[in-house]
């Protein structure tokens, strides 16, 4: 008997009567001959007024409570879906995350997952049984109960996925697929019908907020196949796998885009003496996420390097690039602000030259400035003022071919 594990976002789960039709969802697919495990998030915005309550308290919780605080809204998810499947007449039983046997390291508020123990898992699926879960959650080797940090059930799922051996893992949310942008923004943004894990990595990262970064290299690095799908409807929707087979055709397969970047620039007066590293390590040691970066130097100029992060961290990076600047040796830091990211994505980048030559001549005729480019093999990023993001995203989805004709 195959297993499956299901997947359900907080929209999928904000009322009684949507956690009742998840135990209906999940009873057709166990009717089908699988074995199912479900994994849930917090009802609707549990989560929000979690944090609203922890910070009436203290402008700075301790992390650690802050974990304790913030699992006990996927707790409640899962006892009302249990208690669902026994109104509908079959028997399930609730997992917290340590029930589970998610392991985590110890880092509060956005731990990665190590291990996974599922004898537990197993002995109820022998048993017939639903297996609910809940996601975003662990425990770490000192019995401390961690979070995952954003997107976080969607990794609890793949990581049970690939521990189970499951057929694939089906994450359903309010969306019904991987769209080739978002479709709030771009005008004839439509549904791919498959993409592969690299192209939905980088989609991921750079701003795609349908799957979590985490969850996906979870998947591609234990090849789960996933399915994103609508919770409110049967349609299929877009499969993510290793190979695909249809739409090959497509250079890029998607553009992605967020606001609230900034850019720090680091000015030195002398030759640059080798601190680079001293930056960046400054910047992790306080777990500071550092996107695009750019060094200057020359004979003429006095060296300099820039990077991006995301605006929420801007307080924190300049407070520690402060206190470090006698052991970093830098003069000024500039910032701006207001910038965003647009990006384009497809593995058919690797053998068609003259793709970011093509974004490039775009921005141009659109008279976009570009403040800071990145690439890869299937990826081309610029950094550009935020109130070009949506005109930027447009043009380049029409330019690539990804809005249909009927829409142009």
């Amino acid at each position: 008997m195959t297993t499956i594990v299901m997947k359900f976002g907080g929209t999928s789960v904000a009322s009684p009567e949507k956690i009742v039709g998840v135990a209906r969802r999940a009873i057709r697919e166990k009717q089908q001959g699988k074995r199912v495990v479900i994994v849930v998030s917090a009802m609707g915005k549990t989560t929000d007024t979690l944090l609203g309550l922890a910070g009436e308290i203290s402008a700075e919780p301790p992390k650690r409570e802050m974990d304790m605080l913030l699992a006990t809204g996927e707790q409640v998810t899962i006892s009302l879906l249990a208690m669902a499947f026994k109104k509908l007449g079959h028997d399930a039983l609730s997992f917290t995350g340590w029930q589970a046997g998610i392991e985590t390291e110890s880092v509060p508020r956005n731990a990665r997952i190590e291990t996974i123990h599922t004898q537990r898992l197993e002995e109820a699926l022998e048993l017939g049984l639903f297996c609910v879960v809940a996601g975003f959650q662990g425990v770490d080797k000192n019995g401390n109960i961690t979070t995952l940090g954003r997107g976080g059930s969607d990794t609890t799922a793949v990581a049970l996925a690939a521990a189970l051996g499951a057929e694939k893992c089906e994450i359903y949310t309010d969306v019904d697929g991987v769209y080739t942008s978002d479709p709030r923004y771009v005008t004839g943004a439509r549904k791919l019908e498959q993409i592969s894990y690299d192209e939905m990595l980088e989609l991921a990262n750079l701003g795609a907020g349908v799957l979590h970064p985490r969850a996906v290299e979870f998947a591609k690095n234990n090849q789960v196949p996933l399915s994103v799908r609508a919770s409110y409807s049967d349609e299929p929707g877009t499969i993510i796998q290793e190979v695909i087979t249809v739409e090959k055709n497509l250079i890029v397969r998607g553009v992605a885009f967020e606001k609230d970047i900034a850019r720090i620039t680091v000015s030195y007066t002398k030759p640059f003496n080798g601190s680079l590293a001293n930056i960046f390590t400054t910047l992790a040691d306080h777990l500071i996420d550092v996107d695009i970066i750019v060094q200057s130097i020359s004979e003429e100029f006095p060296p300099s390097v820039s990077f991006s992060i995301k605006e929420d961290s801007l307080v924190e990076a300049q407070r520690v690039l402060s206190e470090a600047q006698e052991k970093i040796g830098y003069n000024t830091i500039d910032i701006e602000t207001g910038l965003a990211k647009v990006s384009i994505v497809g593995s058919g980048m690797v053998s068609n030259p003259g793709v970011a030559a093509k974004m490039f001549d775009i921005l141009r005729t659109q008279d976009v400035p570009v403040k800071m480019v990145s690439t890869s093999e299937i990826k081309v990023s610029v950094v550009v003022p935020a109130s070009e993001m949506e005109r930027s995203a447009n043009a380049l989805h029409d330019a690539y071919g990804l809005t249909p004709a009927s829409v142009r």
